[in-house]
């Protein structure tokens, strides 16, 4: 009963990790005012009847720290990459020179700054909700296992300091985006 209890736990703080990744992974595309490729990840293009990533379809470089250069392998998909980009809700106006494109990424100001730090504690929020609802499955787990009153209490005790533990690290990654959010 034993194993079957430890190997929830094992794959409860494996959910809490995937998790934690997912919140980080939604941060990162979160403008800071400086240029960073992972700003595209989630914009793709039709290649070959094929979604894919633009950072896989070209090279992209920050030649400056507030600017992006994406240079396209094909350079027939680079008005596939300029309507991307426009139609996407980064707000960034692309720029084409004939070879690649070129995002300047303006210098936010202190009302931009505080409204992503809004929608970073929005995100906050949504990841520990996930974190929550992860404990609240596991706790059922552990309850249909049968274990002795003490065992399962115990178990009970040691998700809760998981979740805590998931929780503070959450917080943690969330002071820090949002510090750098509102450092000039």
């Amino acid at each position: 009963m034993q194993e079957i209890a430890d190997m929830q736990m094992l794959e409860t703080e494996e959910k809490m990790d995937k998790a934690i990744d997912s919140y980080n992974k939604e941060l990162q595309t979160i403008r800071t005012g400086r240029a960073n490729p992972q700003l595209l990840d989630h914009i793709q293009i039709e290649y070959y009847g094929v979604m894919t990533p633009i950072r896989q379809v070209g090279q992209v470089s920050v030649p400056e720290p507030s600017q992006l250069y994406i240079k396209p392998y094909d350079k027939s998909v680079l008005k596939q990459i300029e309507n991307a980009i426009a139609t996407s809700n980064l707000g960034l106006p692309p720029q084409n020179d004939g070879t690649g494109i070129r995002l300047v990424i303006p210098k936010m100001t202190e009302e931009r700054r505080r409204d992503l730090v809004k929608q970073v504690n929005k995100l906050e929020e949504t990841a520990k909700v996930a974190i929550r609802n992860i404990r609240r499955d596991a706790n059922e787990q552990i309850k249909k296992i049968g274990l002795t009153e003490d065992d399962e209490k115990g178990y009970l005790e040691d998700v809760q300091t998981l979740t805590d533990n998931k929780i503070k690290e959450i917080e943690k990654i969330t002071a820090k985006k949002s510090e750098e959010l509102m450092h000039i």
